[in-house]
């Protein structure tokens, strides 16, 4: 394939959904966004038990009243949001069920450990059941990582690869990347592509006992929710096919001794030279906004590698909370609610970058429709 054909068959996104604490659907978050509505409530005690008084949870999120009674009895809060907002980009606009399902539609979805509050519960119930220690096995499958993305593929048949990627706070890069390569090999024709993070008692205890307070600094609290975006291949002369943008470049690595700018910088080098982009193009850039020297040295790459431009800071995390997995999806979820409408956007490249503290970093390079 030859430099030029390459360029114009980078892959798309034709449409993307949420499910976020601004509620459920594209419309809910990009309002969120636009009102700058911070979503941070107290917490229900009667209902919670967690490390804080306070998370943005997705309002009013319940699982048998949003997706009904049938097949939900044991599903548990992260397969829900993701089963959730599959259906709602499918149902945005009758070409996304017409061309995201079937035997070519992929599912790829980051993660960072599943749902750790259904295996904390399915671990216990083996110790404390009464013997030989009785388990439910309908909750086991709630205890695999790969379990949401599974049960989204059964509801809404989708029948190509289906991947789940462990990437903590950068796995919506890691599946855009992974995305990317399915459809570079024809291993499908369409992929649903994001992160899901869930809010649990579990989870807000060990982000408690893991935060570095001194090098963290104030807890920020907790979000969860699901972006998704779909994913085709661009130049394939489908006159129906809407272009929100093109996906230039995608590049991950990994800081090794804390070394995140080194790390990050090398990303960003690598994408801007496979995007043929120069520093000045860049127009937004959107950052995990992660605490501490982590996000010291995010923003210091970041400065460095858009030397000569003035982009747009787009941030969220003040608004949502710590997203935890499903951040980088929403981060290019904001990218797109920002430039819809927007006509300076159009044509314009948007940044977009993630650091983990286990080390992930990634970035990615986005050219607005």
């Amino acid at each position: 394939m030859s430099g030029a054909t390459a360029l114009r068959n980078r892959p798309v996104i034709t449409a993307w959904s949420a499910v976020s604490p601004f509620g459920i659907g594209r419309a809910a978050f990009a309002d969120g966004l636009k009102e700058r509505r911070r979503a941070a409530a107290p917490l229900d005690r009667e209902q919670w038990q967690a490390a804080g008084d306070t998370a943005c949870l997705v309002p009013g999120f319940d699982i048998r009243a949003v997706l009904g009674k049938k097949g939900t009895r044991s599903m548990d809060r992260v397969t829900g949001l993701a089963v959730t907002a599959v259906s709602r980009l499918l149902d945005d606009a009758p070409r996304n069920r017409e061309v995201a399902t079937g035997k070519d539609a992929a599912l790829v979805l980051g993660t960072t450990t599943g749902s750790v509050q259904s295996q904390m519960d399915f671990t216990r119930d083996s110790f404390t059941g009464e013997k030989p220690y009785f388990v439910d096995p309908a909750r086991f499958p709630n205890a695999v990582m790969n379990c949401a993305a599974g049960q989204s593929a059964i509801w809404h048949q989708l029948k190509g690869p289906n991947t789940t990627i462990a990437g903590g706070h950068a796995a919506g890069l890691y599946a855009l990347n992974y995305a990317r390569r399915l459809l570079h090999f024809g291993r499908a024709r369409t992929v649903l592509c994001g992160a899901v993070e869930e809010f649990s008692h579990a989870r807000s205890w060990l982000d408690e006992h893991t935060r570095d307070p001194l090098g963290d600094g104030p807890a920020t609290p907790a979000g969860e929710g699901c972006g998704l975006l779909l994913i085709e291949q661009g130049g394939t002369g489908d006159p129906d096919q809407p272009v929100l943008a093109e996906v230039l470049a995608v590049s991950m690595g990994t800081a090794l001794g804390g070394g995140i700018h080194t790390a990050l910088a090398a990303g960003l080098t690598r994408a801007l030279h496979r995007a043929q982009v120069r520093p000045e193009e860049i127009w937004a850039v959107s950052t995990s906004e992660a605490p501490g020297r982590a996000g010291e040295q995010e923003r210091a790459a970041v400065e460095e590698a858009t030397v000569g431009a003035t982009p747009l800071h787009l941030t969220q995390t003040s608004l949502i909370g710590d997203t935890g997995a499903a951040a980088a999806a929403f981060q290019v979820a904001g990218v797109l609610a920002h430039a819809e409408g927007n006509p300076e956007a159009a044509g314009k490249v948007a940044l977009v970058t993630s650091v983990d503290r286990d080390g992930a970093v990634g970035c990615a390079l986005l050219r607005l429709g």
